[in-house]
């Protein structure tokens, strides 16, 4: 368990900021026995990173006074073993790093259907339909781009026109990573195999240049080894907080573009599950403002919280709601395809 005294300031200030809203939300949520919190433990089976994930679930120990039990691992293997688990899995809550994951485990019945409180917290973006899960946070494709060598006359109003000739040879990516596997799989659902592989195999013809990751795609256009690049949005983002005149922007394609794709963290409660209160109370804690509003600042992705869009870099809800592509985002499911399409055509 990590202790009080091994947190940042900024992590102890915020607990008992919190520590006060959450014992004094509206009555009857504090344990039996004269207001002692409960010792019930929580297991949370989660695919984002350590580095974030340890710092929140220490506030939600200390304020709600819950032994937390982690299991980390990649968010498409988590959901694996929660499968092969079964109704034995020891997971309450899983945290599951894209949209996909939770979708497979949603239609094999494996979600329960959340309560009103939680649901009504959230627009329909940011949850699915089946109320089996809600987002925790999301993040946006874009294109970044030099503004010294991509006019604004030049800017692209879909992703499908990075394989044509003029954008040869300055064009970056990273087939590898998952966002960039997420996004051909919507590719996928909105477009069909044969229209994804022959982009692919276009823009593979046009000298598209492959990265190991998105921060490596932004650093490729500061250098000037291509023009623009294809990552989510907050990676510019970080670059921008460190030097505010760093010479890359950013920007989105025409509404509705599958290049726009928004893409979400987001956390369900297994059917299995033994604590499905405490796992409840673990998720408003995840949707409190205060909880956003630190998600938001220390990683730069969007708030679900609408009224929290009000940050730097970050489009307003509404904006965000009519660029992103008319997708399900549980239909993202079937990374194995895209998976198999990807060393198809050679990028894996």
């Amino acid at each position: 368990m990590i202790r009080l005294r091994d947190w940042p300031v900024r992590v102890v200030l915020f607990a008992a900021v919190f520590l006060s809203l959450y014992c004094s939300r509206d009555g009857g949520e504090e344990a039996a026995g004269g207001g002692e919190k409960s010792q019930e433990s929580l297991v949370l089976y989660c695919g984002r990173s350590q580095s974030l994930v340890d710092d929140i679930v220490a506030m939600y120990e200390e304020s709600a006074g819950v032994d937390v039990r982690i299991k980390y691992g990649n968010t498409a293997e988590l959901a694996l073993a929660i499968q092969e688990e079964g109704a034995k899995s020891p997971a309450d809550v899983f945290w599951a790093q894209d949209a996909g994951a939770l979708g497979a485990l949603s239609r094999k019945g494996m979600l329960q259907t959340l309560p009103p409180v939680v649901i009504t917290r959230v627009p329909g973006m940011f949850r699915n339909t089946s109320h089996h899960w809600v987002a925790t946070s999301g993040r946006m494709r874009v294109f970044a781009y030099s503004p010294d060598r991509v006019s604004l006359d030049d800017m692209p109003f879909s992703v499908f026109e990075l394989a044509e000739e003029k954008w040869g040879g300055r064009v970056g990516w990273a087939p590898a990573n998952a966002s960039f596997q997420s996004f051909v799989t919507a590719m996928r659902v909105m477009h069909g195999e044969e229209r994804t592989e022959n982009w692919l195999r276009a823009m593979m013809a046009g000298g598209a240049k492959t990265y190991s990751k998105n921060t490596a795609i932004i650093e490729g256009i500061y250098a000037g080894e291509i023009d623009l690049g294809l990552p989510n949005h907050y990676y510019l983002l970080r670059f921008k907080a460190e030097d505010e005149n760093f010479p890359v922007e950013q920007s989105s394609f025409d509404a509705g573009d599958v290049g726009n794709l928004v893409n979400i963290a987001g956390v369900g409660v297994l059917t299995s599950s033994t604590n499905a209160k405490g796992a409840q109370q673990f998720i408003e804690f995840l949707l409190s403002d205060e909880m956003q509003t630190y998600l938001v600042e220390n990683t730069h992705e969007y708030p679900v919280i609408p009224v929290l869009h009000d940050h730097d870099g970050l489009l307003m809800y509404e904006a965000l709601e009519e660029l992103a592509p008319p997708i399900e985002l549980a239909d993202l499911e079937d990374l194995d395809g895209t998976l198999a399409l990807l060393r198809k055509v050679g990028l894996l």
